[in-house]
């Protein structure tokens, strides 16, 4: 009912940028939190990013100052700006949200993941 396609990764070396989207698609009544998670090879999945439908955000750590999540929301659209990139950044990057569909179902929602490889 809702599908989240991300796009944007790629190959960059270390203290470059990447830019990644988010765009959800489907029966999408109302989109609560968006928010980008990544999970690196042997590790689990963890938050980087959070945005509420007003514009809240909130980082992890090890990304503050370097990462920005935004959204357009008449997109239904979600970004991260991924700046000064380090070796340990690099990650699958999954988008997640939290959507009402039009027939009021909650469903939290996620993308098939986008590669990022940090690497000189």
């Amino acid at each position: 009912q809702v599908q989240l396609v991300e796009s944007g990764g790629g190959l960059v070396q270390p203290g470059g940028s990447l830019r990644l989207s988010c765009a959800a698609s489907g029966s999408i009544g109302s989109i609560y939190a968006m928010n980008w998670y990544r999970q690196a090879p042997g590790k689990e999945r963890e938050l980087v990013a959070a945005i509420t439908s007003g514009g809240n955000t909130n980082y992890a750590n090890s990304v503050k100052g370097r990462f920005t999540i935004s959204r357009d929301n008449a997109k239904n659209t979600v970004y991260l700006q991924m700046n000064s990139l380090k070796f340990e950044d690099t990650a699958v990057y999954y988008c997640n949200a939290d959507v009402k569909t039009t027939s009021r179902v909650r469903l939290n929602s996620w993308g098939q993941g986008t590669h990022v490889t940090v690497s000189s």
